[in-house]
């Protein structure tokens, strides 16, 4: 018994040390940037993760550009294969792509040889659509040892988030998404957002929200940036 109590202890250090402790150690770091940022500089970075989806991505640049509105996508390298007209599109119409892996797996449940083949993987994915980026954000925010040598090996630039809107939730509308949105967002601040993947058709509710909240922010005197713009000038 007391060698099983000592064997599930050692596990779980092992666990904290491996992808719990450097996934806090990531956001508090982050957190401690932001608050040496510009706070009156009134910039908002749209990000997206988990697509591109040919249903919603493509609603979702229609709108951008109507609105001439540059943002961000973190595509899955997968999807991205699938997706190689809209990663074009993406790219003569001026918005950033970054890495949201290979696979959407979470680092906390990925072993040393399987996140540097996550990462080499979607990193090889976007150059065969002739993408060289920088930006990598892991899905969930969530990293592990292993990930972090992988981040610097690759010379990558870890983006994570300041406002979330919880809009993959099964049970999310387009109100409640909005009103997130409304309360949340301050300036300077980068806001994850989906355009694949959630339940319900949760990404078309992101969209109906956006089209109501992108021409707001524009009337608030807003102004759209990429994170290509922040962190690789």
């Amino acid at each position: 018994m007391k060698l099983m109590i000592i064997s599930i202890s050692i596990v779980i250090c092992a666990y904290l040390c491996y992808s719990l402790f450097p996934t806090y150690i990531y956001k508090i770091s982050y957190r401690q940037k932001k608050k040496n940022e510009e706070f009156f500089d009134k910039s908002i970075y749209l990000t997206f993760d988990d697509g591109p989806d040919k249903d919603y991505t493509i609603r979702l640049l229609d709108l951008l550009q109507e609105y001439n509105v540059k943002s961000s996508f973190f595509v899955v390298g997968t999807f991205a294969l699938d997706n190689p007209d809209i990663i074009e599109r993406m790219k003569n119409e001026g918005h950033s792509i970054g890495l949201h892996w290979y696979e959407h797996k979470s680092a906390m449940l990925q072993t040393p040889r399987m996140t540097k083949d996550n990462m080499n993987r979607g990193i090889n994915a976007l150059k065969e659509l002739g993408i060289n980026t920088k930006l990598f954000r892991p899905p969930w925010g969530q990293f592990n040892l292993s990930m972090i040598s992988e981040i610097k090996k690759n010379n990558m630039t870890p983006v994570l988030w300041d406002v979330m809107a919880e809009d993959w939730e099964e049970d999310t509308t387009t109100q409640i998404i909005k009103d997130k949105l409304i309360n949340r967002v301050n300036n300077n601040d980068i806001i994850c957002l989906h355009d694949g993947r959630g339940k319900n058709k949760a990404p078309l509710k992101t969209i109906e929200a956006l089209r109501e909240m992108i021409p707001n922010w524009l009337n608030q005197g807003y102004t759209f940036k990429t994170v290509g713009e922040k962190y690789e000038r």
